[in-house]
């Protein structure tokens, strides 16, 4: 157990973190909106809160209450739901008249997904002490509405209800997490949009009228119905109180979320609660693909089911991403990638070769290796999650401790302390070697048959192409007898 220091995006510096209540920690991570499949910048938030948990649990030796929204209703998720929708897919059964039961189908099919893809890259489904849907909090969001109104902060337009921003920087800063300019602030306007830019400050929306054609809900106040649906920021105000209750010990999300989502999420709990929903805030910077940001126009957006088609490993792809600090950029390249590999390979067979000599096999004590390989890596970590650093004490110790040198004893608790590096990092077998005969990616096939008619026709041009791009990928193709063998390149 080590003291854990984190950066706070609230105070502006890297604090020690201390629980609230005992030896438990209690954390939210702003969840996927599941309107698609998640891109690779969206894995990279999930990533970090999974990490920060773990160095949680096992660096520190906390509890972890970990909970993750699934955000299953906003301006997206209704969109690409409604009637005669073109994002509609067969696999999620027939469309109805009713857009609750769309929405419903339509999100059920890309949470699906969403799980499956959190799983490739190690993160863990039993981790989580609860993943709630917005939809299923629809109750406790108008409660907290209510409050709101009822302490002076909201009021009622065109059937809407907003935020009052005015009436709350008069009681309280707005602007604690990220620096707001005020000069065009102009009271009593109001944005309905769910997701808007920093620039836009104004009253926003926590229950949206009804729409012709929406999935709505009921809500009375004072005994008038205002169909409608909640706001995007609502969503998670209501489900932390509830699932965690207030305040919580961290928040974490990506730093585009700092306004207006996290920001609005402070003022109406505060303002609804009467009281900050948490002590920290955590957020990973933003993710870049080649040295630039990533759009569908710069053919550079990438979701993991793009990656694995193309032969990438999740877990390479894990191992990557966490190889940086969070708080700063990450440039995904398919160079970096296949560093990542190498590097996680090593550490691999310098497992193997630990269990080989744990079986037995005579050699020099080297005393207090475990214990100086533990209070390294875990140092770092400690120390606002420096994964480089961590990863650079393991690499050391690697390279200065031959496994051909180490004694039977030494052997075993160095596969304990590994067992323990590997509880965080999630991205290698603490087990005896294993011949594993890996599945090829179907994009690689199409290639690689591609290519074998290209030789057919003698057009060895196209050919040679074919195979470049083969290994660009990361995969070798070797001509034999009966056509090809296809292999990953180490």
């Amino acid at each position: 157990m080590m003291e854990i220091r984190l950066y706070n995006s609230l105070t502006k510096k890297v604090e020690t973190f201390v629980p609230i209540k005992d030896n438990e920690v209690r954390m939210y991570s702003c969840g996927p909106t599941v309107y698609n499949y998640a891109h690779i910048g969206n894995m990279r938030a999930f990533l970090f809160a999974d990490f920060l948990q773990r160095v949680l649990r096992v660096v520190g030796g906390y509890r972890m209450r970990w909970v993750m929204n699934i955000t299953d209703i906003d301006d997206k998720t209704i969109r690409d739901s409604k009637i005669g929708s073109l994002e509609w897919k067969t696999e999620m059964g027939e469309q109805t008249e009713d857009p609750r039961e769309n929405l419903k189908k339509f999100t059920n099919y890309y949470l699906e997904a969403f799980i499956e893809d959190i799983s490739r890259l190690g993160i863990k489904k039993e981790h989580f002490y609860s993943m709630p849907r917005a939809t299923e909090y629809i109750k406790p969001m108008q409660e907290l509405i209510l409050k709101i109104m009822k302490n002076g902060f909201a009021y009622i337009s065109e059937g809407s209800v907003y935020f009052d921003v005015s009436a709350w920087r008069e009681v309280d800063v707005y602007g604690k997490l990220y620096r707001i300019d005020f000069d065009n602030f102009k009271s009593g306007y109001r944005i309905d949009a769910d997701q808007y830019e920093r620039e836009q400050v104004s009253d926003f929306v926590l229950w949206k009228s009804y729409k012709e054609g929406e999935p709505c809900w009921d809500f009375y106040i004072d005994g008038t119905n205002y169909p409608g649906r909640p706001g995007w920021h609502i969503e998670c105000s209501s489900m932390e109180y509830e699932l965690l209750g207030l305040p919580f010990d961290i928040h974490t999300g990506g730093v585009d979320l700092k306004f207006p989502h996290h920001e609005d999420e402070i003022a109406q709990s505060k303002a609804g609660y009467s009281i900050d929903p948490t002590a920290f805030w955590c957020h990973n910077e933003f993710l870049e693909v080649e040295g630039e940001k990533m759009s569908k126009s710069l053919g550079n957006f990438f979701t993991l089911r793009d990656l694995i088609a193309k032969g990438l490993d999740p877990i390479d792809i894990r191992f990557a991403m966490l190889s940086a600090h969070y708080s700063s950029k990450y440039n995904f390249t398919f160079d970096g990638i296949s560093a990542a590999r190498k590097a996680r390979l090593k550490v691999q067979e310098y497992i193997y070769d630990l269990w080989d000599k744990a079986a037995g096999i005579a050699g020099e004590k080297i005393e207090g290796a475990a214990f100086e390989l533990q209070n390294k890596v875990f140092t770092e970590l400690a120390n606002d999650l420096h994964s480089p650093k961590a990863l650079a004490a393991l690499f050391s110790f690697i390279n200065e401790n031959e496994v051909d040198k180490i004694s039977v004893e030494d052997a075993r608790k160095l596969l304990t302390v590994m067992s323990q590096v590997n509880d965080i990092y999630s991205v290698w077998e603490i087990s005896e070697r294993k011949e594993v005969k890996e599945e090829i990616p179907q994009e690689i096939i199409d290639l690689a048959e591609e290519r074998l008619s290209a030789k057919k026709a003698k057009d060895f041009k196209r050919a040679d192409e074919i195979r470049n791009k083969i290994i660009e990928i990361g995969y070798s193709i070797k001509d034999t007898k009966e056509g090809y063998e296809i292999s990953r390149a180490n």
